[in-house]
């Protein structure tokens, strides 16, 4: 009877905190609080252009305390920046405490469900890791969506240009057609262009918010014609080409690689399928290894090495273009 309690009890803490948390984040989505978080990671970007120092001070010093700690570990440094590449309106440290979050309240449960602290802890440390996939794979997926989109955005670009249309009158017709993230980057290009910056600072900043080689490209060839001239309509035309190009060999690559990325999956599921199969058909046909001492030694061990063959697949069939 003890145990339903305590389940709907933590039920309960876990709904409320469910609404206090999207309470807190429906406040800290309005225009006045994405600015002010815009401010606070451009301020702390030292390779940021176009700052004056003393603004830069002085917006560090509004850094929630808990924000500035996360800065400064070896572990969370770099976790703002990841977020804003994943387009993610959080901070690092509401990001900290989600994480931390989920970490307790599976704890909790599979203690109250298990009554095994080891089990608990296992589950624990599994669980905690899902938001840092999570974030991993937003990145990975805003990168896509960016370089999917990109040559068009060049396209569009060099055909303004070709029209009689300004640089300037380009990027904003970008930042209104184009789908994010390449539409919302280049709008707040050229929204900064619009209180001081120059163009080409706006846009080299947007390199600290995704990790894009063709937009390095893209800004380099901006910086340089900017110094001595050219052709930008067909330099930009050139780049657009070459993106695409690149593009449908990708997509060649992952059709050429596909029987190996399904080998990869099938090993790396089968092992664990097979070996709950076998529980739940003969418990006692697999006993040893997590009862004898030697046979977890041999799980272990096997647990590494499917971990191993994994990487060595997926080193395999991931060509690099």
């Amino acid at each position: 009877m003890l145990v339903p309690i305590l389940i709907i009890t933590f039920l309960a803490v876990f709904c409320l905190f469910i609404a206090l948390y999207l309470g807190v984040t429906a406040v800290r989505n309005s225009p006045k609080y994405e600015l002010k978080r815009r401010l606070q990671r451009l301020a702390r970007d030292k390779s940021a252009q176009g700052m004056p120092e003393d603004l830069r001070a002085e917006i560090i010093r509004e850094i929630p305390p808990l924000d500035q700690i996360l800065a400064k570990l070896p572990l969370t440094r770099d976790l703002d920046k990841k977020l804003d590449h994943a387009g993610l309106k959080i901070t690092a440290s509401r990001f900290v405490m989600v994480a931390s979050s989920v970490t307790v309240l599976a704890f909790i449960l599979i203690l109250l469900l298990s009554k095994s602290i080891l089990a608990a802890l296992v589950g624990a440390v599994l669980l905690s890791l899902l938001p840092f996939a999570y974030l991993q794979f937003k990145i990975r997926e805003r990168l896509e969506k960016f370089t999917e989109n990109f040559p068009d955005a060049l396209t569009m670009i060099s055909r303004s240009l070709r029209a009689g249309h300004s640089f300037n009158s380009a990027i904003q017709l970008v930042g209104e057609e184009i789908a994010d993230p390449v539409g919302e980057l280049f709008k707040t290009a050229y929204e900064q262009q619009l209180l001081g910056l120059r163009i080409t600072e706006t846009l080299s900043n947007l390199n600290e918010r995704i990790e894009s080689l063709d937009l390095r490209f893209f800004t380099t060839a901006i910086a340089i014609n900017n110094d001595v001239g050219g052709n930008l309509s067909e330099i930009l035309e050139n780049l657009a080409k070459t993106i695409r190009e690149r593009l449908k060999i990708r997509r060649q690559v992952r059709v050429y690689t596909a029987q190996g990325r399904m080998t990869g999956y099938v090993l790396g599921v089968l092992p664990v399928v097979t070996f709950v199969l076998f529980n739940l058909l003969n418990p006692k046909y697999e006993s040893a290894l997590y009862t004898e001492t030697k046979g977890l030694y041999v799980l272990a061990l096997a647990i590494v090495l499917q971990v191993v063959g994994l990487f060595v697949i997926r080193k395999i069939i991931r060509i690099r273009i």
